[in-house]
Parts: structure tokens; sequence; C-alpha cells
């Protein structure tokens, strides 16, 4: 491993390498990735679910009835089950997130697909998102899925993240473009004066 990565990177790949090789070898990552998907949901769309697993003064006993309790809500399969519970013992519940993460790049990697960040000032219709995917999975030769998000503050336009290969057509870095070269040339003229 690089000796750049932070400690929590390099355990959270460690956990996810080991979830994705026992779930491939036991036929179980499609199962394995949906049980991943829908509890990556319940913390993201619960406060209390993310509270009491970030929580460091919880007994691992609490923990566990908790997973068992949503292991059986949610159908959890074994191993995805057995690792929760492991995460919970060896104190490693607190990067579930990142273990999360890096778990679904293995599973998009194994597909062959790109992850690409496509951020818009409006709100993308399905069919709009699709047709961005296609054309850029055409010229990339790669299925390509965006994490998508709306921002407002760009005012037009879009911005696209493809590792380090980015696309800014937004009017907001229009006007900073401008406002750089205002600037530039202001200095300019103000250092010809004073000569």
């Amino acid at each position: 491993m690089s000796t750049n990565k932070s400690f929590s990177t390099e355990t959270s790949e460690r956990y996810s390498r080991a979830l994705f090789e026992a779930s491939k070898e036991a036929n179980e990552l499609e199962k394995t990735e949906k049980d991943i998907k829908n509890f990556l949901s319940l913390m993201n769309n619960s406060l209390e679910i993310k509270n009491f697993i970030h929580n460091p003064t919880q007994s691992k006993e609490n923990q566990n009835n908790v997973i068992q309790l949503l292991a059986e809500q949610f159908n959890f399969s074994k191993n995805m089950k057995n690792f929760m519970f492991l995460l919970v013992e060896k104190r490693r519940i607190f990067f579930v997130e990142k273990i999360i993460d890096s778990f679904l790049r293995l599973c998009s990697k194994k597909r062959g697909e790109i992850k690409a960040s496509l951020i818009s000032s409006k709100e993308l219709s399905e069919a709009e998102l699709n047709s961005i995917s296609k054309e850029f999975s055409s010229s990339t030769s790669s299925t390509i899925k965006f994490n998508y998000k709306v921002d407002k503050d760009l005012i037009g336009g879009l911005k696209l993240q493809l590792g380090s290969f980015m696309i800014d057509t937004s009017i907001k870095n229009k006007l900073n473009k401008y406002k750089q070269k205002m600037l530039e040339s202001w200095y300019v003229y103000k250092s010809f004066r004073s000569n």
C-alpha cells in the first residue's frame, strides 16, 4: 500500500476486498451488493442509525443486536451479516461507509464501469442522464456511471469529472475566468502606469 494513504483508507480497502472475495467465492456478489446498498440507504436516511453506528461508546453487544435486527429486516446474506459482526468485533464499524464505498467501486470495476462526477445547474431527467452517459461511454469504450448532483450556484451548464479529466461548461466558471482576466489586465495596467 502507498505510504500516503491514511490508516482508515488502507483498512477500508482491506476489509472491502475481503468482503468482495468472500461474496464472489460464495456466488453472492450481486446479493451482497444489494444488501450493501440497502444498508447505505438506511444510514443516509436515518440519522439515528448513522449516529448509533458511529458512536464509539456503544457496546459490542448493542451493536451486534442492532446488526441482527437489520439483517433480519433486510434479509442480509450470511456473508453480509457475518461481515457486519466482524466489523463490530474488530471495532471497525466506524469505517463502514468507507468500506462500503470501496466495495461498490470493486463491484463497478468488475463490471467494467467507470465512476464519474456530474454536477448540473438544474435537475436533469433520467433520459438526459442516460443520453450523457451513453455519449461518454461510447467515447471511452467503458460504461460510465455518474455520481449526480444539482448545484444551483453554477447558474447554468454542467461540470463533469472523470478521473483527472474535467469539463466545466458552467456560467459560474466562465464568469470566474472573465473576472480573472479583468484582474490580470488591471494589474498590467497599474504596473504600466507606475513605470
